[in-house]
């Protein structure tokens, strides 16, 4: 059995696990969200959608629509990867507030903000290559389409972690040790995650394949967000790279 012909059903499971933690943090405060903002929201949606899409088509063999929809994803992409690195400034205007303004944020501290950045910035790098080795594997049905439905993986963490985060938040408030509302999330968010690329690849024997280590190496390195946001040398480069 083909069993691509079927992940197009499983890919909605992703979807809608996105679609609902992002829920109250982009529709909560909707008209205080700035342009780039709706922007990335809307392309990382539409980006998702067409990742159920083109294994619809490919299931239902309408591959020349495929191939179509697959050149225009590759721009897609690109709008994607340019949207998440323009959202890049927001986590040091927040890291600057907290540090200037010590509990303005409940128990955020500016190491948080940094770390965030930076683990941004490995997950977009991941999804780049990913989306450039679907391209390479194009003529490989199998390799080319793991390599994208990997990058469904890589890019959730900011949409999970930040509707878990409301959740803590809600339920705790601010009040409380900083690893009970900042980082619990994202240690769970992480495992949930790495957890459903273990469940896709096992789905479609791809265990051992490198965009199953790319998927997981990339949401790992985020479980180290407080050392790479307390380093130095690493926030050093980030603003020497970003201006706020």
């Amino acid at each position: 059995m083909d069993r691509l012909k079927h992940i197009w059903l499983w890919m909605i499971i992703p979807f809608v696990v996105m679609q609902a933690t992002i829920f109250v943090d982009y529709w909560g405060d909707f008209a205080d969200n700035t342009w780039a903002v709706h922007v990335h929201y809307w392309i990382a949606t539409v980006w998702y959608v067409f990742l159920i899409s083109q294994p619809w088509l490919y299931a239902h063999g309408r591959m020349s629509a495929h191939r179509t929809l697959g050149i225009l994803g590759i721009g897609l992409a690109g709008a994607l990867a340019f949207t998440a690195i323009s959202q890049l400034s927001r986590d040091l205007v927040y890291a600057n507030f907290v540090a200037e303004n010590p509990g303005g944020i409940g128990p955020f501290e500016p190491w948080f903000f940094l770390g965030v950045a930076i683990s941004e910035i490995i997950l977009i790098s991941a999804f780049i290559v990913a989306v450039i080795m679907a391209v390479i594997h194009r003529k490989n049905v199998q390799d080319h389409s793991w390599w994208l439905i990997s990058t469904v993986f890589i890019v959730m963490m900011p949409a999970l972690a930040r509707g878990l985060q409301a959740v803590w938040i809600a339920i705790y408030g601010f009040g409380v040790d900083i690893d009970v509302v900042v980082m619990s999330p994202v240690y769970l968010s992480q495992s949930i995650i790495i957890a459903m690329v273990f469940a896709a690849a096992v789905y479609l024997n791809k265990l051992r394949h490198p965009a199953t280590y790319l998927a997981v190496a990339a949401n790992t390195a985020v479980l180290f967000l407080e050392p790479l946001g307390r380093s130095a040398v690493l926030e050093g480069v980030l603003r020497a790279i970003i201006k706020v």
